[in-house]
């Protein structure tokens, strides 16, 4: 991935190398053009549940009717006015030529609640794989230098571990580094099975059960310049227990056993690796980076098994289908591609998306439907069984730090950061969220 420093959220960079902190993004909300600062705010924004949804007030809780302008309007020029970062220059547009959008009309996930309290934040414009569901109603999230857990059910906010000061492993294993690590600004992370691990800026890797207290493991994968990590996944290998692989700049990708968190395998590859997916059998992963082509790579050799050719700008999301055959990429060309095993010689779909880059992409536990998040606005919802000719748009205001399905694919969680109207939004699968507004 590359280094530009972001200056503001409408992907402007300049040549500096480094990374922002979220305190110098602007929210796209709070322009000068559409001026919804707080101090013209006709009410104040508070959290919205289903039912006042259904009686009309916004899920965001942007009070229209006291501004200058209509939701219609300002949309229209979001879709106008947004522009998409990329490293090929017109690779969207070319995309536009190539693929047609797939029609709406699916209803999956229905709005449910809006939790205003809840403040994710993004650090690199290009990461955004900051909000983790292990069940239901819990969701771990990066707030700033934090990492939080919401419940949805006592609507409680709570910080789990702050990243801000000195962090110290309390375990003792090979490779930990016991003097801590300090200030580490957080880039990506995962959390499943009870466990976190987060990635920083400068190579960072830091592991804490969510059952014990403390840390388990801090490293510092490598001390080259380039050296951010920009994506981990935590997956269960099916001979060896559960492991976890973290996609770095320097073009490494390194596999750690979740035991005693060794590192197993360090793999190179031609370019920065943005992203990486594990296929259910763990017998291949995918490699998407800076470089317009994939790649398919044994698990156990780290060779290329095969390219994935098709795509016209860098790749940041990947993901599998259950079924082990199926997978699909993000790219900033403004597509999600699916991809069959049995013939990779095209994508067995385009899934074109709004105003920018597919950057993140979440298959269901049940392989139904396939999630795909925007940098801003839209997230979309396919239907698998449909061969992803139907989908369900939802329709919002705000950068996306992350989107996550909870294990029993029956929540569905977006954050969005923005100064004003920054949130965590909820949404359950229509079959049983109705029966739970008498709780709200």
């Amino acid at each position: 991935m590359p280094l530009e420093r972001v200056e503001q959220l409408d992907y402007m960079a300049d040549d500096r190398e480094g990374t922002d902190s979220c305190d110098e993004f602007e929210g796209e909300l709070d322009n000068v053009e559409i001026n919804l600062d707080d101090d013209d705010m006709p009410t104040k924004v508070t959290d919205t549940s289903a039912a006042q949804a259904r009686k009309g007030k916004d899920i965001q809780g942007i009070t229209w009717e006291g501004l200058n302008v209509t939701r219609q309007s300002y949309r229209l020029t979001r879709l106008e006015q947004y522009r998409n970062y990329e490293n090929i220059p017109l690779s969207g547009e070319a995309v536009d030529k190539e693929c047609k959008q797939v029609e709406k009309g699916g209803n999956y996930y229905e709005f449910f609640y809006n939790a205003r309290s809840v403040k994710p934040t993004i650090l690199h414009f290009q990461l955004r794989n900051l909000v983790w569901a292990t069940s239901k109603h819990d969701v771990y999230l990066i707030s700033n230098d934090s990492l939080m857990h919401w419940s949805s059910i006592s609507r409680n906010l709570s910080e789990v571990l702050n990243f801000s000061g000195r962090i110290v492993p309390t375990e003792k294993y090979a490779g930990n580094l016991l003097e801590g690590l300090t200030l580490t600004q957080i880039s990506t992370m995962a959390v499943k099975n009870r466990f976190v691990v987060a990635g920083g800026f400068q190579g960072e890797l830091i592991c804490k059960s969510l059952d014990k207290p403390g840390v388990s493991f801090c490293a510092r994968t490598t001390y080259e310049d380039n050296a951010i990590t920009n994506a981990v996944e935590i997956y269960e290998s099916v001979s060896c227990g559960p492991r976890f692989m973290a996609a770095n700049n320097d073009c490494g990708v390194r596999v750690y056993d979740m035991e005693k968190f060794q590192q197993m395998n360090h793999f190179g590859f031609p370019w920065p690796v943005n992203h990486t997916s594990m296929s259910p059998d763990c017998k291949l992963f995918t490699v998407v980076g800076d470089d317009v082509d994939g790649l398919l790579v044994d698990s156990r050799s780290g060779k290329t098994v095969a390219s994935i050719v098709g795509h016209l700008d860098y790749s940041f999301a990947c993901a599998w289908h259950p079924d082990g055959r199926t997978f699909a990429t993000g790219n900033q060309d403004k597509t999600c591609r699916i991809w069959d095993l049995r013939n990779l010689s095209s994508s067995t779909a385009i899934l074109k998306g709004n105003i920018g880059a597919a950057r993140s992409i979440r298959f269901s536990s049940d392989g139904q439907f396939l999630v795909v998040a925007e940098p801003a606005d839209f997230v979309h919802i396919y239907s698998t069984k449909s061969d992803y000719k139907k989908r369900q748009e939802i329709d919002l205001f705000g950068e996306i730090s992350g989107v996550s399905l909870s294990p029993d694919d029956e929540s569905l969680y977006i954050g969005i950061w923005d100064r004003t109207y920054g949130s965590l939004l909820e949404y359950n699968t229509r079959r049983s969220c109705r029966y739970l507004d008498s709780f709200v």
